[in-house]
């Protein structure tokens, strides 16, 4: 009798068993289907929400045509050189000029000045560098840059857009 009852309980224990296992299988079924139901539908609220942000916004703004960091934007017209020298010889004797100040750069061992030309090209110089002959680049200060034409005068270039001739 005692064997008969074992065996029915065995029965019952691994009929129990395996319909619990069954139960866990679908649910792990329905809830990998619900994720994918869920991860459906926030990439369709973000479809709507960047058609949403694209109509508002509208056309993007196309870039400037100049570059922001050559300094006035427009080179060739109305803001020239203001030129502080006496005669039109003095002018065309000094390359310097043609030239505005756009940037300089400091550092402990070097330093270094940028300055363009009338037809946008920038050209680089470090200390004692010349730019024409006889025309030396001799300082560089975070105001201005200072040229000696052939010892006999100096031509400083401020960020004014100013070209000054100094008397040495």
């Amino acid at each position: 009798m005692n064997f008969f009852k074992n065996l029915i309980f065995i029965i019952c224990f691994l009929f129990v068993t395996v319909s619990a296992n069954a139960d866990s299988h679908d649910n792990q079924q329905n809830i990998i289907e619900k994720a994918k139901e869920i991860n459906q539908k926030v990439k369709e609220q973000q479809v709507k929400q960047n058609s949403n942000i694209s109509s508002e916004i509208g056309q993007e703004e196309p870039l400037p045509l100049n570059d922001p960091f050559v300094g006035d934007g427009s080179l060739g017209g109305g803001t020239g050189v203001k030129l502080v020298a006496e005669t039109e010889e003095d002018k065309k004797d000094l390359s310097v000029f043609n030239f505005k100040l756009v940037g300089i750069v400091n550092g402990e061992d070097e330093s270094y000045a940028s300055i363009i030309d009338e037809d946008g090209e920038i050209i680089t110089l470090s200390a004692f560098e010349e730019i024409s002959p006889g025309v030396v680049l001799i300082n560089i200060s975070t105001k201005e840059i200072v040229f000696d034409k052939n010892g006999d005068s100096l031509i400083a270039i401020n960020f004014k857009n100013q070209v000054i001739e100094r008397n040495n």
